[in-house]
C-alpha cells in the first residue's frame, strides 16, 4: 500500500508545479514549497538539504545534472514529456544522482547519456527509495542503475525505456534498467523497446513484481534476455507482453532465473499470465523461462507463440 500510495501522491503533486508556472515563474527549476527558482537544477537541489521538498521542472532542454547527498525531493515536470535532460551526467555517472532518504520523478526525459564506462544512465540510485513515474529514458548507456541497498525499493510505473543498454564496455554489459541488491524492484505499465545490447531489466532484488509491462525486442540490435534475475527472485512476473527479434547476441531465454547464483530462493516465484512470441519473420527455437535453480514450480497461464518452451532447467 505503500509504494501505491506513494504513485498517486506523484500523480497529484504533478499539478502543483503547472499551476505555479502558470503565475509566471521564469526560472527553469522551482521549489514549490518556497516558491524560489533557480537556473542551476544543483542549487535547488541543495536549497532542500535534509528536508523534503519538490522541484518543479519547465520544459526545455535542460544541459544540467544534480547529485542529491540528502533529504526527500520530488523533481516534476510540469509539462510530462517536455522537460529533457541531456548528455551532462554528474560524477561520470546520471543526470540524476540519488543517495539521499528518497526521490520522486515524474514526467521526465533523460536521454544521450554516456560516460566512460560505458554506465551512462539517466538516473544512478546510491541510496534510499525511489519512485520513476510517466518518464522516458532513450539513446543512452543505461536508463536507470542502482547500487546495492538491501532495505531500499524500486518503483517504475508508466516509463519507456528505448534504444539503451550496451556490451561496448570491458566490465561487462549496460542494460535498460540494472538494479543492484535492493528489497523490492516493482515495475509495472512500462514499455521496454528498441534495446541495443544487454538485457531489458536485469535486477538482482530477491524479490521483483514485474506485471503488465510490453518488452518489444522487434527492433532490438544484439540484445540478450528480456528479464535477468541474476541471483534468483521470488514474487510475480505476470500479464507482461514479449516479442524476441531477430538480432540477437543471445535468443536462448526470455526470462533466465539464477544463471549467475543462487543468492535467493525462487520456489515462491510466479509466472503467470503472460504472452510472448516471436517477432514476424523470425524462425527459431527458444524457453520462455530457463531457470538454473530449479526452484520455479509457479508457471501457468501463458500464451506462448511457435517455437517456445514454456520451461527449462538449466
Amino acid at each position: 500500500m505503500k509504494r501505491l500510495s506513494a504513485l498517486a501522491a506523484l500523480a497529484a503533486a504533478a499539478a502543483i508545479p503547472a499551476a505555479l508556472l502558470a503565475q509566471g515563474s521564469p526560472a527553469p527549476f522551482t521549489v514549490v514549497e518556497t516558491g524560489q527558482g533557480f537556473a542551476n537544477l544543483q542549487a535547488a537541489v541543495d536549497s532542500i538539504g535534509d528536508g523534503r521538498g519538490t522541484i518543479a521542472i519547465a520544459p526545455g532542454n535542460h544541459r544540467q545534472c544534480a547529485v542529491q547527498s540528502a533529504g526527500e525531493i520530488a523533481y516534476l515536470a510540469t509539462q510530462p514529456g517536455q522537460a529533457v535532460f541531456d548528455a551532462v551526467t554528474c560524477e561520470g555517472k546520471a543526470a540524476l544522482v540519488l543517495r539521499g532518504r528518497s526521490a520522486q520523478v515524474s514526467g521526465l526525459v533523460f536521454q544521450n547519456m554516456r560516460v566512460r564506462d560505458y554506465n551512462g544512465a539517466g538516473i544512478r540510485m546510491e541510496a534510499g527509495d525511489l519512485t520513476v513515474a510517466q518518464s522516458w529514458f532513450r539513446d543512452s548507456q543505461q536508463g536507470i542503475l542502482t547500487a546495492n541497498a538491501e532495505t531500499a525499493t524500486l518503483v517504475v510505473d508508466h516509463s519507456t525505456f528505448t534504444r539503451l543498454g550496451t556490451c561496448e564496455g570491458s566490465g561487462g554489459c549496460a542494460h535498460s534498467i540494472y538494479t543492484g541488491a535492493l528489497g523490492l524492484v516493482r515495475i509495472t505499465n512500462s514499455r521496454f523497446e528498441q534495446g541495443r545490447g544487454g538485457h531489458y531489466l536485469k535486477a538482482r532484488a530477491p524479490r521483483v513484481e514485474i506485471a503488465s509491462n510490453s518488452f518489444d525486442d522487434a527492433g532490438g540490435r544484439g540484445t540478450n534476455y528480456m528479464i535477468d534475475l541474476p541471483a534468483g527472485a521470488s514474487g510475480q512476473i505476470s500479464n507482461n507482453w514479449f516479442v524476441q527479434g531477430r538480432d540477437k547476441e543471445n535468443y536462448s531465454a526470455f526470462i533466465a532465473v539464477a544463471p549467475e547464483s543462487r543468492d535467493y530462493s525462487s520456489a515462491g516465484l510466479v509466472v503467470a499470465g503472460n504472452t510472448a512470441r516471436l517477432a514476424p519473420g523470425v524462425d527459431r527455437n527458444t524457453v520462455f523461462v530457463a531457470d538454473w535453480s530449479g526452484e520455479v514450480q509457479q508457471i501457468t497461464s501463458n500464451a506462448l507463440g511457435r517455437g517456445l518452451t514454456q520451461y527449462e532447467i538449466r
